[in-house]
């Protein structure tokens, strides 16, 4: 038999770790590669963008950053991942405008932003852009209008996805010009571009990055940056502003973590994508698919947390205006 004040000891060593071994770990992240999920299918705007610094921050963080796509649901699902995932920093979330907008969208969202998902840096924003197929018979924005509302009931647009930024953008783009149009909804702007390409519907509201590539190629048409300035990667692109309409959109980005991860982690990993999206190969890769880096004073974990329930708000507004909600 062992004698009870062995078994006291050993349950005392036991404690002693239990409590320690949570900071060493932390201490030692990441020991091995982690795994960045990007909530939309390749080929996106978010894709592109997570690609882009995910090579730099393997080099900053010391380990492989693998990028696993699980787009659906406008990057609910995906972001629901990493919510559920073990809290020690070995998968985070390229969350978005989407992740707010999903709270009011959905009657029954699978997470609550507020809570649920801990920020950790806010990384860039992408303007929307207005694209059409390539033979859809009007030159600008004007005449896309008068076109739109002429043939509504027969036009149809694609979408990244029910939920996703440029649905939403273009939704209210739609409501704003007084049209009501069938939405084509895809699991990311990748899919959905290469069926515009092929004239399988009309036009998309989306990433600028997403059309940058088939537009520059002249496979698609451009009718407008939604917002109100032209890219530096699309400069004969006129905004919606310079075409007379008051009408702006577009998607910020940024690194969160499952709930519970410990403090240091989101540090080291905050200190890491800093160093990464501040290489000047990096913004110049970023900026020449149309991302903009945010300000180096935005790039703090603080800010990330300070504008979260204000995006929810700001974007549900407009969602509970014109009645849009998903089960």
């Amino acid at each position: 038999m062992i004698p009870p004040r062995m078994i006291a000891l050993a349950a005392t060593i036991s404690l002693a770790v239990s409590f320690t071994a949570g900071p060493a770990i932390a201490q030692d992240w990441p020991s091995r590669p982690v795994t960045m999920v990007v909530p939309f299918a390749p080929g996106g705007g978010t894709d592109v963008l997570g690609r882009i610094v995910a090579r730099r921050l393997s080099e900053t963080l010391g380990q492989q950053v693998i990028v696993e796509n699980i787009g659906g649901a406008g990057g609910m699902i995906g972001s629901a991942r990493v919510v559920n995932a073990a809290p020690d920093g070995y998968e985070f979330d390229l969350g978005s405008r989407a992740d707010a907008i999903n709270q009011t969208l959905y009657k029954h969202p699978l997470y609550d932003f507020r809570k649920d998902l801990l920020p950790v840096i806010l990384i860039a924003d992408q303007a929307m852009v207005l694209i059409a197929r390539k033979d859809l018979p009007v030159n600008g924005l004007q005449e896309f209008i008068a076109y739109a509302r002429k043939n509504q009931s027969s036009l149809r647009s694609g979408s990244a996805g029910v939920g996703s930024t440029g649905y939403v953008d273009c939704a209210l783009f739609n409501q704003a010009i007084g049209v009501n149009v069938q939405d084509i909804p895809y699991r990311g702007g990748g899919p959905a571009i290469q069926d515009l390409m092929a004239q399988q519907f009309d036009y998309f509201c989306t990433l600028g990055p997403t059309g940058m590539p088939p537009l520059q190629a002249g496979l698609v048409k451009g009718i407008a940056v939604l917002g109100r300035s032209r890219l530096p990667s699309l400069p004969d692109l006129a905004t919606t502003f310079e075409q007379g309409m008051d009408f702006a959109a577009s998607t910020w980005f940024g690194f969160f973590v499952p709930k519970g991860t410990p403090p240091s982690i989101i540090k080291k990993l905050h200190d890491t994508t800093v160093e990464a999206i501040n290489t000047p190969s990096v913004q110049k890769q970023l900026l020449t698919t149309g991302t903009f880096v945010v300000p180096q004073e935005h790039q703090t974990t603080e800010y990330l947390q300070s504008i979260i329930g204000p995006e929810i708000e700001k974007n549900g507004a407009p969602l509970r205006a014109a009645g849009m909600s998903i089960e």
